[in-house]
């Protein structure tokens, strides 16, 4: 069962290792990225942030979808903490999950900022509203404490 779905370019970090896993009661991490494959001491490095008692696995957007609609995750309470906005906006419409949490999107030229941590460009935008026009909540919040903010406001 999905818990929730995290946009996070930093993937795994204290935030999500302490805060949200603690907060959603999840068993399991899905970290989606399609570079983290490529990069094995990237990977490994996250892998040591890993939680105690707390599965982690990482695979890129095809993939996660995959291990997701097999069934093979169906008895664990997972976190899917995806590096970009395009892998959510994928993970979410292919499992029916409606809630997609903005945590961290790092800034870059050409970006706006929407809250603290969230950065998006115009590609980013244009996701956003596809999701919230189709019934999607889209909320930046950076820890379980902080109040939620819809990201189609802030944009």
């Amino acid at each position: 069962m999905i818990k929730l779905i995290r946009v996070d370019y930093r993937l795994i970090h204290g935030q999500v290792a302490v805060s949200w896993t603690s907060f959603l009661g999840a068993d399991s991490i899905l970290l989606v990225s399609d570079t983290l494959q490529n990069d094995k001491i990237r990977k490994e490095t996250l892998l040591l942030s890993t939680p105690a008692n707390t599965k982690v696995v990482a695979k890129n957007t095809s993939d996660a979808i995959d291990v997701l609609k097999s069934g093979k995750t169906d008895s664990y309470k997972v976190f899917v903490v995806c590096e970009t906005m395009s892998s959510a906006d994928k993970i979410a419409r292919a499992m029916g999950e409606k809630e997609i949490n903005l945590g961290n999107l790092e800034f870059s030229d050409g970006k706006t900022k929407i809250s603290r941590s969230v950065y998006v460009n115009d590609e980013e935008k244009r996701l956003i509203q596809n999701l919230v026009n189709d019934g999607y909540n889209v909320f930046s919040q950076m820890i379980p404490t902080d109040k939620k903010i819809e990201a189609i406001k802030a944009i």
